[in-house]
């Protein structure tokens, strides 16, 4: 694999990566190409034979993973939800047993923000510092190091790790020292991106039902005011028919349920985020949880032609 940009051995120490799945093997990939020694694990064998073929290490367990790592090393976890974040540090063969004081842990799931400050206190116990990075993009655009970081964390421990943090990301967005704030923005974003995808989704159902061609219709929409983002990335595919699982359905369930539950805590109640969420999870509910959110046109054509 080509290096870009590479570094002297010496300053580029092995980094663990846990959570081997779309994001998490593309960061893997990342880091790779840029030099950097990978020690990986996941659940899925067939996700670690995808990351031995291109170069990185393999362990069985995260404390496997971890003992890899030289002192100061950076684990990040790149699992799904709060829950697989605790089996990864607590559960059998966890990452905290090989932990050392002075490592530290970057924590990139979609998650409630009281849930990573729960994890970092816990680490914080045993000398282990960590970050809070949700991150934003996409696999393809972390394998080419242009996905979002959005980075909480003492600024000590960001500096710790500034080169890793480069090569992984050129769009790091710093949002202060409070554990948490990545948290909370990324709940922000997904939000709006889950409002913007059913909302372009529904605008496509509708085109279909007034008997519109869809890509015309879509070519109009990304030259005028009601492109997003989103959209335009999901709605080619949703059209195509190809919904093979970027990004399942069941993550912006999640992370629009955790949004909503995040509003009402700070005591926010607007128009659209239950509704939005109430959408994601009928989605699921109705056997569309293991593809592509892009299958949310399909969802609401089908919804739409049934009532």
């Amino acid at each position: 694999m080509a290096v870009d940009n590479p570094l002297a051995p010496e300053r580029r120490p092995p980094v663990a990566v846990v959570g081997i799945g779309n994001m998490g093997l593309a960061m893997a990939t990342r880091l790779l190409s840029q030099g950097w020694p990978v020690h990986v694990c996941d659940i899925d064998p067939t996700r670690g034979d995808m990351a031995l073929a291109l170069g990185a290490v393999v362990h069985a367990t995260p404390a496997q993973a971890v003992a890899a790592l030289a002192p100061g090393g950076l684990l990040v976890v790149a699992v799904v939800d709060a829950a697989q974040c605790r089996e990864v540090l607590w559960g059998e063969g966890g990452a905290a047993a090989a932990l050392q004081p002075g490592q530290a842990v970057m924590w990139c799931p979609t998650i409630a923000p009281a849930d990573l400050e729960s994890l970092a206190e816990r680490l914080a116990t045993q000398g282990v510092d960590s970050l809070d990075a949700p991150m934003s993009g996409g696999p393809a655009r972390a394998r080419d190091g242009s996905m979002s970081l959005l980075l909480a964390g003492a600024d000590t421990v960001v500096q710790r790790y500034a080169r890793v943090l480069a090569a992984l990301s050129g769009q790091v967005v710093r949002l202060g020292e409070r554990l948490g704030d990545g948290a909370r923005t990324k709940l922000v974003n997904n939000l709006l991106a889950g409002i913007n995808l059913v909302g372009a989704a529904e605008a496509m159902a509708l085109a279909h039902n007034l008997g519109l061609d869809a890509q015309r219709t879509l070519e109009v929409i990304e030259r005028s005011s009601g492109q997003s983002w989103i959209g335009s990335d999901r709605l080619p595919r949703a059209l195509a028919g190809d919904l093979l699982p970027r990004a399942h359905m069941t993550l912006l369930a999640k992370d629009t349920r955790l949004a909503c539950e995040a509003a009402s805590a700070a005591g926010f109640a607007g128009p659209l985020g239950e509704r939005v969420a109430s959408v994601f999870r009928m989605a699921c509910e109705g056997g569309l949880s293991e593809l592509d959110d892009a299958a949310m046109l399909m969802f609401l054509q089908q919804a739409g032609q049934s009532r």
